[in-house]
């Protein structure tokens, strides 16, 4: 059987292969309300871009080495929107004095027949969650606040059951490699937020999915 068409195209207005700076932390859900309300006066969307997403991890396991791993995102506030697929690279281990993690990013908009295709490609689906929560922007930088549940039944995301009492807070800025002064004005912006979150250079590759 042919793998079914699939259009993958860029994301509008943006470049396909850019370098992702990210610093990571999280906030108790009763401390959730003070944190929108500081990042509301710091940013330049008061009101903020509001989503709830389903995303499923796909990995494509080589003879050796680490598995391929892209991941699948569709909007279900937004049925009809594109998928997007993306993949992020190994974190650069580079300059120690860099205030935020840095890493490849791919970021592409695919149709809905996006999981059929990589099933046929030979991907697996690894894991699913539901991520639902907030953007706030600052100029380029990205700011997200997220709460993350697991689905009971796989691809059935009324079912889902939130992951911790806590929200994920993730500070991004996608740039041009060696762009590195951004990661000077993140670490800025994020001194800005504390003490309510304390936002730092995680490497994902250690933490358990």
């Amino acid at each position: 059987m042919e793998a079914p068409p699939v259009t993958v195209m860029p994301v509008t207005g943006g470049t396909i292969n850019m370098m992702e700076y990210l610093l990571q932390g999280s906030v108790l859900d009763q401390a959730l309300e003070s944190l929108l309300h500081r990042l509301r006066g710091l940013c330049d969307n008061m009101e903020p871009e509001t989503f709830t997403d389903h995303e499923l991890v796909y990995l494509l396991k080589g003879q050796q080495g680490n598995p391929f791993i892209l991941r699948a995102r569709r909007s279900l506030s937004h049925p009809k929107a594109p998928w997007h697929l993306r993949y992020l690279g190994q974190p650069e281990v580079g300059d120690k004095s860099r205030h935020a993690l840095v890493r490849n990013c791919v970021d592409v908009a695919a149709s809905h027949s996006l999981p059929d295709f990589l099933n046929e490609m030979g991907f697996r689906m690894d894991h699913e969650f539901v991520a639902n929560g907030h953007i706030f922007r600052k100029g380029a930088m990205k700011i997200v606040v997220s709460k993350l549940s697991r689905i009971l039944v796989p691809g059935n995301t009324e079912n889902t059951e939130r992951l911790s009492l806590s929200y994920l807070v993730e500070l991004s800025v996608l740039a041009p490699a060696g762009q590195d002064t951004v990661s000077e004005d993140m670490r800025s912006f994020a001194e800005q937020l504390k003490p309510l979150v304390h936002l730092e250079k995680i490497d994902p590759s250690k933490q358990r999915h």
